[in-house]
């Protein structure tokens, strides 16, 4: 049988768990979906990335109103994926931040992200219709930027490329904890498709730096206690790694596309083809890694026509 392309097949839906990382913050996970921030302020609520549509949104917004009648006043975006950012809507903030650099990215290819992604999975899509359009910030910054909700600060930072150009954290000081979006994932696949793999590591360095006491990933379990936390930093670096090296070999000896799929997929099925989104990320991450490997610093703008190019090439 033909495999089927991303995520098409993936029809099932995932169970939700709505998990105390630390002091009023909770992570929304799905078993590899994405997942959803909460940060519960003095006198309001903080949501980190906002779901792929409205209607995935008004789960979250359920959880949320188990724990508190707060008002959610502000939507961090970690990044500019449509899975992450448009059911921003739903939760009638007024503020919605992202880095300068993720705007930037909307206003590039924000529409032909969109487009992409809801053909390759969807699932995770269900509902579009109530979607208003693209999200975009009412506020961004470049390199770091402090709200307060009430007394309890967040820190808003850009800490290096990595999933994207563009990619920022959420820490809130007082638990130390760090909400890192999809720079960090447990046990789930890693899309690379728009990422930037050399940087990547050293960007989890970094995060490693700020010795924090919990995470919220983009996609898998919550991660709570040190060890947990370093596990989910040493694996989504060997991702990376296992990923960007095999194919690099290929492309830098002239090999195609195709050969370097193979070779990916020799040294990363061992390891990875458990975690959840392994077949729908690898087509995508293969295809960045040989643009990197010969020197594409900029990753090129995925489009439902280019998806379709690209899976026939790599199915021969």
């Amino acid at each position: 049988m033909a495999k089927q392309f991303a995520s098409t097949g993936d029809m099932e839906e995932k169970k939700i768990s709505f998990n105390e990382i630390g002091d009023n913050l909770y992570a929304f996970t799905a078993e590899g979906d994405p997942n959803t921030g909460v940060i519960i302020g003095d006198d309001s609520v903080m949501i980190v990335d906002a779901q792929a549509t409205p209607r995935l949104a008004g789960k979250v917004i359920e959880k949320i109103r188990t724990v508190t009648d707060k008002p959610i006043t502000h939507v961090v975006l970690s990044h500019y994926h449509a899975v992450r950012v448009l059911g921003a809507s739903a939760y009638g903030s007024n503020e919605v931040i992202m880095s300068e650099m993720a705007r930037a990215m909307v206003v590039e290819r924000g529409q032909e992200d969109w487009d992409s992604e809801f053909e390759r999975f969807p699932r995770l899509f269900q509902g579009h219709e109530s979607i208003p359009g693209l999200t975009w910030p009412t506020a961004t910054f470049n390199d770091r930027m402090t709200v307060y909700l009430g007394n309890r600060r967040i820190d808003l930072m850009y800490l290096g490329r990595a999933h994207t150009a563009g990619d920022i954290v959420a820490h809130v000081p007082d638990a130390n904890v760090m909400f890192t979006g999809d720079i960090v994932e447990y046990k789930s696949a890693c899309y690379c498709g728009d990422g930037h793999f050399l940087d990547w590591p050293e960007t989890l360095e970094t995060i490693r730096d700020w010795d924090v006491d919990a995470i919220a990933p983009g996609r898998g379990d919550a991660l709570v206690g040190r060890e947990m936390v370093g596990e989910a930093l040493d694996l989504t670096a060997d991702f990376v790694r296992s990923t960007f090296n095999p194919v690099a070999r290929i492309a830098l000896k002239g090999g195609d596309l195709k050969a370097a799929y193979e070779a990916c997929r020799e040294q990363c099925d061992p390891k990875f083809s458990d975690y959840a989104i392994y077949e729908h990320c690898l087509p995508f991450n293969v295809a960045r890694a040989f643009d990197e490997a010969r020197d594409v610093d900029t990753p090129r703008i995925w489009t439902a026509a280019r998806d379709k190019q690209m899976w026939e090439a790599l199915q021969g």
